[in-house]
């Protein structure tokens, strides 16, 4: 591959939000001249199951060589896009405190269903991070336990549903956000575990989620100086190419969490630490936000980047490969998001909303 060849491309490396429920003339002239890996909903983006599977055609006639990503952060509890007449579902403590593996699978089983029907191909979800901290203000009642070893039993049960699905499923936020007392969101968070008991307790579900095929493995903006005393995770070579590739042996697709977050883009700004987060190992960025001015400024800095060596080549190469490999894998097949009578019949439907009521039995 050249370096043309990959101008063309560069925009596999990106995942991009935008504004509004239809797709902007300025989204499909980022996809027109980088290519895009995928697109994001967020609630803004979203009105009727009828308008969401509109959409999802929409992005998908986009595509160029690769079909795109569509996915959603629908976790369930507080983090969830898509509201009724989808099941809504508890947040995901309920599934930890039920102890229930197959009460799990059930639940991935149904959200799957429903997330295939409007034509999303990909859920960031689980939550594998271990909830020790209480006072925890963005994770909470979305890790499954407190408890690695319940985090990893149910959270690889939701993976392998989701995926035997065909819902690529993203185990975060590595290399683990559970002991942390700020938002991300807002601050960058501190974790001052040493090596050892990262080992024992953060990373038991991400080696979980890697021993059973995730697709993806979503990166977390914390600061842990036992790993690296300067960049955050997102950013940090230790972090993503040694410890999550090379040491635990990961061979999917690594993303970073939002890079609008202001642990990340207070500190660098979004084309920096796009170029940062590529380099240490990220396969693909989100850009969550609703301007495209920025995603082309980041994509625009990911070439130069390649270009001068900031990047090796060999690097931009591997993380285009593993997109085909997982796309591949997942969107091999033409998707077409159901329509009229047979959509409105899966959302909500009467089995979906027994999971969801024995779930809240745990609340």
């Amino acid at each position: 591959m050249s370096t043309r060849d990959f101008r063309k491309q560069a925009g596999q490396l990106a995942i991009a939000g935008f504004a509004g429920q239809s797709i902007p003339a300025d989204l499909k002239l980022l996809v027109k001249e980088f290519d895009l890996g995928g697109i994001i909903f967020f609630a803004r983006n979203i009105d009727s199951p009828e308008q969401v599977a509109e959409l999802s055609r929409e992005a998908q006639e986009l595509a160029r060589e690769l079909p795109l990503w569509v996915s959603v952060d629908q976790e369930g509890g507080r983090v969830a896009r898509l509201k009724a007449p989808f099941t809504v579902w508890p947040a995901m403590a309920t599934l930890g405190r039920s102890k229930d593996e197959q009460l799990a699978e059930r639940f991935a089983r149904a959200l799957a269903t429903e997330l295939k029907a409007v034509g999303i191909s990909m859920d960031y979800t689980p939550v594998l991070d271990v909830h020790t901290n209480p006072s925890n203000p963005v994770i909470g009642d979305r890790s499954l336990a407190d408890r690695a070893e319940e985090v990893a039993r149910l959270g690889t049960a939701i993976i392998r549903t989701l995926q035997a699905e065909g819902i690529a499923a993203s185990g975060k936020h590595f290399p683990g956000h559970g002991d942390t007392s700020v938002d991300s969101h807002f601050e960058l968070p501190l974790i001052e575990h040493s090596p050892d008991r990262l080992d024992a307790v953060e990373l038991v579900p991400f080696k979980a989620a890697i021993a059973a095929d995730v697709a993806s493995i979503m990166t977390a903006h914390i600061l842990i100086p036992a790993l690296d005393e300067e960049r955050p995770g997102t950013l940090s070579p230790r972090i993503v190419n040694d410890l999550l590739k090379q040491q635990l042996g990961y061979g999917g697709l690594v993303l970073s969490d939002d890079l609008e977050m202001k642990a990340i883009s207070a500190r660098y700004g979004i084309p920096e630490a796009t170029v940062m987060a590529i380099e240490a190992g990220c396969d693909a960025v989100l850009m969550c936000g609703a301007d495209q001015a920025p995603q082309f400024e980041a994509l625009e800095a990911v070439i130069r980047a390649v270009e001068n060596g900031t990047i090796p080549f060999k690097r931009a190469e591997d993380a285009l490969l593993r997109h085909r490999r997982v796309k591949e894998r997942f969107l091999g097949g033409r998707r077409v998001p159901l329509s009229g009578a047979a959509l409105r019949a899966v959302l909500g439907r009467d089995e979906h909303q027994a999971v969801a009521d024995e779930m809240a039995a745990f609340v």
